[in-house]
């Protein structure tokens, strides 16, 4: 796994998203599943993905099953990069 990009969204994640300064998250933590985010955060962390990634992420893999953790997520912007 990319610790900056790791690190990166885990820190908007932490900031924007939950409104914390001392959370952290780790990489195998599940966001939507756990209710750590809802849908509305969902799709400013995937904008936040395009914006800063110049990746494409489809409406269709705004779920737990592609976007549940960090590594998951990471992996998804690793491999539309590369």
């Amino acid at each position: 796994m990319d610790e900056t990009i790791y690190s990166n969204l885990s820190q908007y994640i932490v900031i924007e998203i939950l409104k914390q300064s001392i959370r952290e998250i780790a990489a195998d933590e599940a966001l939507i599943s756990s209710g750590l985010i809802d849908s509305f955060n969902l799709v400013d962390l995937a904008l936040y993905v395009e914006d800063n990634y110049s990746v494409h992420i489809d409406d269709t893999e705004l779920n737990a099953d592609t976007f549940d953790t960090l590594d998951q997520l990471v992996s998804l912007i690793q491999e539309r990069i590369l």
